[in-house]
């Protein structure tokens, strides 16, 4: 495990770590009654996810999140751990149940409902963030979910400007991003989905040049880099002196749950790692495709080489 520690070059990771439950239905959907179909359990939420992703990318990387002093908790953090990530500051919350995630796919492949119950989150306060503080203090950059609270996004935001760090964000949600909106400037990179970024900017995005004006909105609103996937379709991107499309990978989807948190962290390293905007985007491209091969919600056989051969076929 590659762990964070005073010297700096770390990344800072804040946001859920979760029970991922995954239902697919096999054939047509019989609304109100019960529908063969493969369950899958594994562990999840999306700051999480970016952790274990980036920490299999061979990145220092912590985490700060909370799970509760039950089993599913210590499986959370024995799993995390074994992907690199430093979990020494994720809090344990006694007699707390840890974070769950539900979600259902019909036959198509369409979600037909998610639940996300991350209330255990509300003890990652600003408190909790500001008594941490020599992990932002020499972070190389410092990532974000759409869970944290008002008062841990209060000492996020003056944690980073006393530390000049760039700090990135992963909407999570289009329910999420509603209040992330007033505070764009404040962050390096956002990578929405569609709706979190009609959410974000006012664009609804239904196509290419829809999403394209969306993340150069981003820009417009002070986001150094701005990114919006679009599924099967790849993503767009913009910063202030460039822009474009990155077509999405042909692949098998196993289970769709990740792949939005694999590209986020595989542009991360290629940022970083001194990648040009364009590179990093297609190694998030690599990651979001390797991940949709998967059936857990972070690929364990993720690494720059299997990005570099995802993108060669």
């Amino acid at each position: 495990m590659s762990e964070a520690s005073d010297e700096g070059g770390h990344v800072l990771v804040i946001g859920a770590a979760c029970v991922d439950t995954k239902g697919r239905i096999y054939a047509r959907t019989a609304p109100g009654s019960s529908n063969p179909g493969e369950i899958r359990i594994t562990v999840g939420g999306v700051g999480r996810n970016i952790a274990e992703c980036l920490g299999r990318l061979g990145t220092p990387v912590a985490l700060i999140s909370a799970v509760g002093d039950d089993d599913w908790g210590r499986d959370i953090l024995r799993r995390t751990r074994r992907g690199g990530v430093d979990v020494r500051h994720v809090r344990l919350c006694e007699g707390e149940r840890s974070a769950a995630y539900l979600a259902v796919w019909d036959a198509n492949g369409e979600r037909i409902a998610s639940v996300d119950s991350v209330g255990i989150l509300e003890h990652v306060d600003g408190r909790y963030l500001f008594d941490r503080r020599r992990l932002f203090a020499q972070a190389s950059m410092v990532v974000v979910d759409g869970n944290l609270s008002e008062s841990a996004l209060g000492s996020l935001f003056r944690l980073g400007e006393r530390h000049d760090l760039r700090l990135a964000l992963d909407p999570t949600s289009a329910v999420l991003a509603e209040r992330l909106r007033p505070h764009l400037s404040r962050f390096y990179l956002v990578t929405p989905d569609t709706a979190e970024a009609e959410v974000l900017t006012g664009i609804k995005v239904n196509s290419e040049s829809e999403a394209m004006r969306a993340a150069q909105m981003l820009v417009s609103l002070g986001v150094k880099v701005g990114i919006v996937t679009m599924a099967e379709q790849g993503c767009c991107y913009a910063t202030s002196q460039v822009s474009g499309r990155i077509p999405a990978l042909r692949s098998e989807v196993v289970d769709p749950v990740g792949a939005g948190d694999a590209l986020t962290a595989a542009v991360i390293f290629g940022l970083l790692n001194d990648f040009s905007t364009d590179e990093a985007v297609r190694l998030g491209v690599a990651a979001a495709s390797l991940t949709l091969r998967c059936p857990e919600s972070v690929c364990p056989h993720l690494s720059l080489q299997a990005l570099y051969d995802a993108l060669s076929l």
